[in-house]
């Protein structure tokens, strides 16, 4: 039987190529965002794939989500948690309402996800979870402060779960990319000009660092050297400097 990938924020950005490259990995997809358009779009071009448009957000959504792939007759082998956005600026000057929708897509849609396709992978002893963190995880963000604490908290489940399954046939992967050339320093609120696009990797480069993790069944993986030492700066230096330099790469 052929094997199911569901990919959470498929219609643009890492999604896009998560799909791409699974597709090439002989994996039936199953596109989830809520661009239907960009979705059905991304479908034709694959083959062997069909669109969910959803807002993961939204109350009630993953479970709709759940009950369509079950009507379908699917069960999922690999979950790419990829649906999240961030927002640049202050917290107390920033819309309170969007950055708990930040909250309730980067950190409750995911781990409500992880929780539904679970029992079927525990059942089969086999199956994958792929978790898109941030380099964001490992320090806090002032400019970005509720965005680097969902990602804390992306990175801290993922690991723990790792643990958790690691000897139930199941592998738990975080993805913790640096910069990365797609839409979200736009819905961020990054100015063009910022610097961001400068040092962005490839969206191609860190999808596959992401799989070949997985495969690899590593609890975490952070593509780029520069990203590498940089996320290692809380066991170098003062959490008082960390915040300082994080908040003034934003603010």
């Amino acid at each position: 039987m052929t094997p199911v990938a569901l990919i959470t924020g498929a219609s643009a950005g890492l999604g896009v190529d998560f799909a791409r490259q699974l597709a090439a990995k002989g994996y039936r997809l199953v596109l989830v965002a809520r661009r239907k358009d960009r979705l059905d779009a991304l479908a034709g071009e694959l083959g062997h794939a069909r669109a969910v448009a959803c807002d993961l957000g939204a109350p009630g959504a993953v479970a709709e989500l759940m009950a369509d792939i079950k009507a379908a007759g699917e069960t999922v082998s690999l979950l790419v948690n990829n649906a999240g956005f961030g927002l640049g600026g202050k917290f107390a000057r920033l819309d309170g309402a969007r950055q708990r929708s930040m909250i309730d897509l980067n950190c409750g849609a995911l781990t409500e996800l992880a929780h539904a396709v679970l029992p079927d992978m525990l059942a089969k002893r086999k199956g994958a979870i792929l978790n898109v963190a941030s380099t964001a995880a490992f320090q806090p963000g002032p400019g970005m402060a509720v965005y680097f604490a969902t990602k804390a908290f992306v990175l801290s489940f993922s690991e723990a779960l790792h643990e958790e399954l690691k000897g139930e046939g199941i592998t738990v992967t975080a993805l913790c990319p640096g910069p990365t050339a797609t839409e979200f320093g736009e819905v961020a609120g990054f100015a063009s000009g910022s610097g961001f696009e400068n040092i962005a990797a490839r969206s191609s480069d860190v999808v596959r660092a992401g799989l070949e993790a997985l495969e690899a069944r590593k609890a975490i993986v952070i593509p780029g050297l520069v990203n590498k030492a940089g996320a290692q700066g809380h066991r170098l230096l003062p959490r008082s400097w960390l915040r300082r330099i994080a908040g003034s790469m934003k603010m």
